[in-house]
C-alpha cells in the first residue's frame, strides 16, 4: 500500500460513504457489560445525501441496543473481498423509535424480523455518527495485484497495489 492518507471533513465523509454504498454488510461490534466485546451482521442504510451518519433498523429488544444504552461506542467492519476494499468505522451510536425514520428505513425483507410491518413497535432506529475511520483499498484488479507482488518479491522492490488512510470528522 502507498502512505497513508489523512482525510478529514467533507472529503474524508465522501470518501467513507464511496468506499461503503456498494458493501451491504458489517459487522457491529459494541462493549457487552463484562467488558467484552460483541459483534453482529448488520445490514447498513447509506443514504444518498451521506452525511456521516449510518443507519440500521434492529430490534429493541437485542442485546446490542442495549449495550449502546450502556456506552454509545461502536466500531462497524466492512469487507468487500472482490474489490479489495476494508473499511474500519468507529463512531457514536444512540436507538430511537423514529415513525419517520423507520418509514424511510423500511424494505420489504425486514418482515422476516418484523412479522407486523414497519409499524411493529419492537422496531428500533439505530444511528451511528462517524467519528474516525480506517481504510484499505485496491488499486488494480486481482490479477495486477498479483503481478505487483511477484515483482516486488523478486526484486526486493517495494510494492504499491493500493491505498490506506485515516479520516477523521
Amino acid at each position: 500500500m502507498s502512505d497513508t492518507k489523512h482525510l478529514t471533513g467533507r472529503e474524508g465523509l465522501a470518501k467513507i460513504g464511496d468506499l461503503i454504498k456498494d458493501i451491504r454488510m458489517c459487522m457491529m461490534t459494541t462493549a457487552a457489560p463484562d467488558g467484552s466485546f460483541d459483534a453482529r451482521p448488520m445490514a447498513t442504510q447509506v443514504p444518498d445525501d451521506f452525511d456521516g451518519t449510518l443507519w440500521f433498523l434492529t430490534s429493541n429488544a437485542s442485546g446490542k441496543v442495549a449495550e449502546i444504552r450502556q456506552y454509545e461506542h461502536v466500531s462497524l467492519l466492512y469487507a468487500d473481498k472482490g474489490d479489495s476494499k476494508y473499511l474500519t468505522v468507529k463512531g457514536l451510536a444512540s436507538v430511537s423509535q423514529d415513525k419517520a425514520r423507520i418509514h424511510e428505513l423500511w424494505n420489504p425483507i425486514y418482515k422476516a424480523w418484523f412479522p407486523n410491518g414497519e409499524g411493529d413497535p419492537n422496531i428500533a432506529v439505530l444511528a451511528v455518527r462517524i467519528t474516525e475511520a480506517e481504510y484499505w483499498e485496491a488499486s488494480s484488479s486481482r490479477l495486477v495485484r498479483g503481478i505487483k507482488y511477484l515483482a516486488a518479491a523478486a526484486t526486493g522492490g517495494k510494492v504499491d497495489v493500493g491505498e490506506t488512510g485515516k479520516v477523521t470528522v
